[in-house]
């Protein structure tokens, strides 16, 4: 799918690899929604990009009526819909069993609801739009991009909840292909290993150095802006579909 004068929402888009993405879609002629809380973040992106390119939608992806919502005025404002990009989510560090209690339920059931109960939301809603186009000169109808780890793979020790969260989006994967194929439209998903974005770079020493030696080549951490320039390849490669792709420089992630 050529991403020129197409329309694309991003969940996340408001910081790290989200932002990287809103503004690769950007720069390829794409018109782009960012769905996020963080309006503050996501004016500072609409004022470097111009409000011609970029519109924002304060969402909770977890609900349904916010994201119905969301997708009825990207219908109204754009007519369409062709790309989701989901790249909202987050992480809790915590033990099955801590030193002084086990696991905080609630803190499994946020981080699994935000990460893929959120994810499954948007595709679903975004797909029924999606579905809604009128095939472009390579037959598709849309691109949905969903972003898991590689914690979905070899989580570590305190990542109970984030890496059964990617894992179930990694799962959801090729069934999502499969189901919106008759649709015209396409599902991969990234798993990313570890990215140099505002949240990493919050990180002490002591947590960021033993992840960095597990990196191979290059030996570095990732930059955001690779990220999407996958996901600007997913996009224009329209035999890419069902697949989840691992962004990691090769590491694998240690227990600890």
């Amino acid at each position: 799918m050529n991403l020129k004068d197409k329309v694309a929402l991003v969940t996340g888009g408001a910081s790290g690899l989200g932002q990287a993405t809103v503004e690769a879609f950007v720069a390829k002629g794409a018109k782009v929604v960012i769905l996020d809380i963080n309006e503050q973040n996501a004016a500072e992106i609409i004022k470097n990009l111009g409000d011609d390119n970029v519109m924002f939608i304060s969402t909770n992806i977890m609900e349904e009526e916010p994201v119905v919502s969301a997708i009825t005025n990207i219908k109204e404002k754009f007519g369409g819909l062709h790309i989701a990009v989901n790249c909202a989510g987050t992480g809790y560090p915590g033990r099955i069993l801590g030193k002084e209690a086990p696991h905080p339920l609630d803190a499994f059931k946020f981080i699994i609801n935000l990460n893929l109960v959120g994810t499954f939301n948007v595709m679903r809603i975004a797909a029924e739009l999606m579905d809604k186009n009128d095939p472009d000169e390579k037959d598709e109808k849309g691109v949905i991009i969903n972003t898991a780890s590689i914690a979905g793979y070899e989580g570590q020790i305190g990542q109970s909840a984030y890496s059964a969260s990617k894992a179930g989006v990694i799962g959801l994967t090729l069934t999502a292909a499969r189901d919106l194929a008759r649709h015209a439209v396409r599902v991969c998903t990234i798993a990313p290993g570890i990215f140099d974005t505002p949240l990493m770079q919050l990180a002490p020493d002591k947590v960021r150095e033993p992840l960095l030696d597990s990196t191979q080549f290059p030996h570095r951490f990732g930059k955001p802006q690779e990220f999407a320039e996958l996901a600007v390849h997913i996009v224009e490669n329209t035999y890419l579909n069902g697949e989840t792709i691992r962004l990691d420089s090769a590491m694998r992630m240690k227990p600890r």
